[in-house]
């Protein structure tokens, strides 16, 4: 094999991304739960009994319905490999009414019991959050089997390019130390690592200026 073919071989394939449309939900919700199965924080947050995973799915369904989509800046590939959630500036922090709309769905996913614990552990994880504008990867999976081929990277590339562009910094919170490289190779460094209260698990804080 010649050095061009070796290079196209591991060289990720070229992938079309597009914005998630009202007809993807379902399908992007089950990529997105596929891929945070394993989560650390989803793990953390979803009470761990016999519906384990629906709690997960549940969790990721609220992060595109109702914190992300509206904004219409959530990102998928043709045929629906994963996906990337994004909030706008000024637009990843959810105001009271929002807060106590959620509360239902919430002390669904982790237990009336836990609930409080849960929501104190965001509220400090939130006061970490940059206050300066930018733009918020709420959350970036890919299909479990799919992973490792620079699928995670293209659905990032429409927002990424668009920061470079308006010189516009970026932020999320990585949950697992193996993605912290990913991230970096796209320009996000780590500013903290933050463990969750209440015996929850580490996470990355990262902010990405402009390139």
């Amino acid at each position: 094999m010649t050095q061009a073919e070796q290079a196209a071989a591991t060289s990720p394939a070229t992938i079309s991304v597009r914005r998630v449309t009202d007809a993807d939900r379902p399908r992007v919700n089950a990529v997105m739960a596929r891929a945070f199965d394993d989560d650390p924080v989803c793990n953390w947050i979803a009470k761990q009994d016999d519906r384990r995973s629906q709690r997960i799915a549940d969790f990721l369904r609220i992060g595109l319905e109702k914190l992300t989509l509206p904004f219409g800046e959530c990102y998928t590939t043709d045929d629906i490999q994963g996906g990337a959630y994004w909030n706008p500036p000024g637009t990843w922090k959810l105001g009271l009414l929002q807060q106590l709309l959620m509360l239902p769905d919430m002390a669904r996913i982790a237990g009336w019991r836990r609930l409080p614990k849960i929501i104190h552990a965001i509220d400090k994880l939130e006061k970490r959050h940059p206050q300066k504008p930018h733009y918020y990867l709420l959350a970036l999976g890919v299909e479990p089997e799919l992973q490792g081929r620079g699928i995670g990277t293209q659905l990032m590339q429409p927002i990424l390019e668009r920061c470079d562009r308006d010189r516009m910094p970026a932020a999320l919170e990585s949950s697992k130390e193996r993605n912290v490289l990913l991230y970096e190779r796209n320009g996000f460094k780590v500013t903290e690592v933050f463990d969750i209260p209440h015996g929850g698990p580490p996470v990355w804080l990262m902010w990405r200026e402009p390139q």
